[in-house]
């Protein structure tokens, strides 16, 4: 009998594809046989090459939000001779639905999202109190139609590429850290009510530093004037990746890492999966939803009130949720002495005054 053939439409965000490990690796413990392609976007792909179940990576050309339908069929009917006998959808909108559909993939899985009678015909409930985190809708819908109790998730596990991260430390002029290396990743796509204070990052890496610690800061070309500021604020003792590796080096680099500390982002996720030690910073998101998936990861949410609001900016003007959030309550999980920092002072302070 022939292995089974799975195409999965992945997610668009980095932390999501992160989590969908999760489903890959249920797909082959279930059927190791079990072939397993995954279409997404471009920018995921370095992503699945570090995740060993994945056979083929397909990128998708289309646009963010472009419905691009006779595009949509032509690509899904040229897939047709793949000999695919599942597709599992990870996203919920209708033009991702339209793709399977057109490759005649005779099982089309997915929750039912935007109206998708007719595109799926494996319609899944989704029941959000049965499956309330992101993972656990993902791994249901690798399970039997009528299988009701999810089975033991296994954490998403990348596979760093180590001659990579070699090669880009060398290409940059660097030697392989002897010490400890903190990772810090400051930015948050979302928004700013993801984001904690860029001078809040600058204190715990100043003690890091005086303790003897490389501090790396990571981030994409939209983080780096955040990672610029830290470093300013640090004297330029950090080493920047801020907008200087792509999403492969950047997962590459991260693993030579001891500890990283994080906003809720797709990096947060990458450094779980990468097995560090990891700090994550909630703010106006739940970590109730998308925890960072490590058993030790330290998560900081102050829970209150107003929050989660899942706001791009926050709604009331003080960003309380992150702000009360103390750069030492961070530190004290680096095991550093609390005073070994250097002061960072605000702009127009005169600590003679």
């Amino acid at each position: 009998m022939p292995a089974k053939k799975i195409l999965i439409i992945g997610p668009s965000w980095v932390g999501d594809m992160v989590l969908a490990h999760s489903l890959f690796q249920l797909l082959k413990a279930q059927h190791p046989d079990t072939v397993i392609d995954v279409a997404a976007p471009a920018w995921t792909l370095p992503l699945l090459a570090r995740m060993p179940e994945v056979d083929r990576a397909i990128a998708l050309p289309f646009k963010h939000g472009q419905l691009a339908l006779l595009e949509r069929i032509r690509f899904g009917r040229s897939l047709k001779s793949n000999g695919y006998s599942q597709t599992i959808l990870l996203v919920n909108s209708l033009k991702s639905a339209i793709l399977p559909f057109a490759a005649g993939i005779a099982q089309r899985t997915g929750f039912l999202g935007e109206c998708r009678h007719g595109l799926l015909n494996d319609i899944r409930p989704l029941d959000k109190s049965r499956l309330p985190r992101t993972v656990d809708r993902f791994v249901a819908l690798g399970m039997d139609h009528h299988t009701q109790a999810l089975p033991q998730i296994a954490n998403p596990k990348l596979a760093a590429d180590h001659a990579n991260a070699l090669r880009v430390l060398e290409k940059h002029g660097i030697t392989q850290p002897a010490q400890k290396v903190l990772g810090l990743c400051p930015g948050a796509e979302y928004g700013e009510a993801k984001r904690w204070p860029a001078e809040y990052y600058a204190e715990v890496a100043n003690k890091a530093l005086n303790q003897g610690w490389q501090v790396w800061l990571f981030g994409s070309d939209k983080d780096i004037a955040v990672t610029a500021t830290i470093n300013d604020l640090v004297r330029g003792r950090c080493q920047d990746w801020g907008g200087k590796t792509n999403l492969g080096e950047a997962i590459d680099l991260m693993s030579l890492c001891d500890t990283v500390i994080s906003n809720d982002s797709g990096l947060m996720h990458v450094a779980a999966a990468l097995d560090k030690k990891l700090i994550a910073i909630y703010g106006s998101s739940d970590p109730h939803h998308t925890p960072p998936m490590h058993p030790d990861a330290v998560v900081e949410y102050l829970g209150l009130s107003c929050s989660p609001c899942f706001k791009r900016e926050c709604p009331l003007g003080h960003l309380n949720c992150l702000k009360q959030i103390t750069p030492a309550a961070v530190s004290s999980h680096l095991n550093l002495g609390m005073n070994t920092g250097l002061h960072i002072e605000q702009p127009g302070h005169n600590p003679r005054s």
